[in-house]
């Protein structure tokens, strides 16, 4: 379904002109772990914060991550598309995250939140839950999805600066109908049609949007 999804999307963006680039990173077999191999020639031991941002710096970051930042750099609108694991992202994302954005280039000690780097680019979480909406309600055994997220729409994206829009959440799209599956992929669908018309900018925890 994550793959449907992702398809939607490309297929939505494109047909209203935009260029779009698609970083699969299970068929990239991205390395999620970040180690010294992220740096050219680093030695060690070694600080990874400090060394990625000198590496960074001089040019030095693996090419692997010097692309993805390529992408961000380019980038206008960023679909992060993944399945719930353990109420958090898979491990490859997180290494996403870990090691592409570096100090630096995503931020800096002046440059975070709402003087962030990136706060001309917005940033949209596209998820598929394992669970029933019910679930994940602030009463719901599972407890409130907006909590769980809550450490990379704004720990994470939002510290680097992103406007980041309401998530589009597929809620248990395993044990629903082929019908139930084709009305989130059309409501992702009419979303992307008009996402610069509804941003739904990210509002305090207490008041995250729910539609």
């Amino acid at each position: 379904f994550n793959a449907a999804a992702k398809e939607v999307a490309v297929e939505a963006l494109t047909s209203q002109g935009f260029i779009v680039e698609v970083s699969d990173l299970y068929a990239m077999n991205f390395k999620a772990t970040a180690t010294a191999e992220d740096i050219t020639g680093a030695d060690m031991p070694f600080h990874y914060a400090e060394e990625t941002k000198l590496a960074w710096q001089q040019g030095k970051l693996s090419a692997d991550i010097t692309e993805e930042q390529r992408k961000l750099t380019e980038a206008e609108l960023v679909i992060f598309q993944f399945p719930i694991y353990w109420f958090s992202a898979p491990a490859i994302l997180k290494g996403w995250f870990d090691r592409v954005l570096t100090e630096g280039f995503a931020f800096t000690p002046e440059k975070r939140y709402s003087q962030g780097i990136f706060q001309d680019k917005k940033a949209i979480l596209s998820f598929t839950t394992g669970s029933q909406e019910s679930m994940f309600g602030i009463n719901g055994i599972n407890g409130d999805v907006y909590v769980a997220i809550w450490p990379i729409q704004y720990g994470t994206l939002h510290y680097c600066g992103f406007q980041v829009l309401a998530p589009q959440i597929s809620w248990d799209p395993a044990h629903t109908s082929q019908e139930a599956r084709g009305n989130m992929l059309e409501a992702w669908r009419k979303r992307l049609l008009s996402w610069k018309k509804h941003h739904f900018p990210l509002l305090p925890l207490t008041a995250l949007p729910f539609n």
